[in-house]
């Protein structure tokens, strides 16, 4: 479905196996012959992606965050020191990403902070190496969590909102879980069913397998 030219590559990543996806369009090249992608979730090891995409001839050009959980941020600070890209992410995650209790990693001794350098609303498109990325409000996981729709390639970038047959947890500070199975129904299940999903945990999956097998949201 949709545009091929967009690729999706990821890196498994930190201590709960979080998937940290970066988004390119092949067809695109600077001047230089490179290709430019958005990080999206850099869980850890920010220094190892960056090098990673380097060999590839890759440039960061935006980090893009779903949540801000300890385990989607971790290598944020050391991606955006060695890359100059900036970060965004849905406006009413801002709190979260700065508060080390609320975004978890006080509870590893991190103590991990990340300042955006962006802030979204639902529904803004952010446009980075030549993709756009529909930015979609699910709160439910976090208050202000979102997933990214790339429309054109049929494509979403789910963080810990939906996973295959699963649904992201709801016993963490400002989760709930209503707002979870609602942010799913209302803005997910919308989208076409041959939409390809990119977890932040786990397989890939597509919406038309998840309104028919998932347990969670019937």
């Amino acid at each position: 479905m949709g545009d091929s030219t967009i690729k999706v590559g990821m890196f498994t990543l930190g201590m709960v196996a979080t998937n940290c996806y970066y988004v390119f369009d092949e067809s695109v090249r600077d001047s230089e012959g490179l290709l430019h992608c958005a990080v999206i979730d850099p869980g850890d090891k920010g220094d190892r992606i960056y090098e990673a995409l380097k060999e590839k001839s890759i440039v960061v050009d935006k980090i893009l965050l779903t949540h801000g959980h300890f385990d989607h941020i971790g290598g944020v600070e050391a991606l955006k020191n060695f890359s100059g890209a900036l970060v965004g992410c849905y406006e009413k995650e801002r709190a979260l990403c700065g508060d080390p209790y609320l975004n978890l990693s006080n509870d590893y001794g991190w103590h991990w902070k990340v300042t955006p350098d962006e802030l979204y609303r639902d529904g803004d498109v952010v446009s980075t190496g030549g993709i756009d990325f529909k930015v979609i409000a699910t709160p439910g996981h976090t208050s202000g969590g979102c997933c990214f729709y790339i429309e054109k390639a049929g494509i979403l970038i789910s963080g810990d909102t939906l996973f295959e047959e699963s649904v992201g947890r709801t016993d963490f500070p400002t989760s709930s879980t209503r707002e979870l199975v609602d942010s799913i129904k209302e803005k997910l299940f919308v989208l076409p069913d041959e939409t390809i999903v990119y977890p932040g945990h786990g397989e890939v999956t597509t919406i038309g397998h998840e309104k028919e097998y998932n347990p969670f949201i019937m």
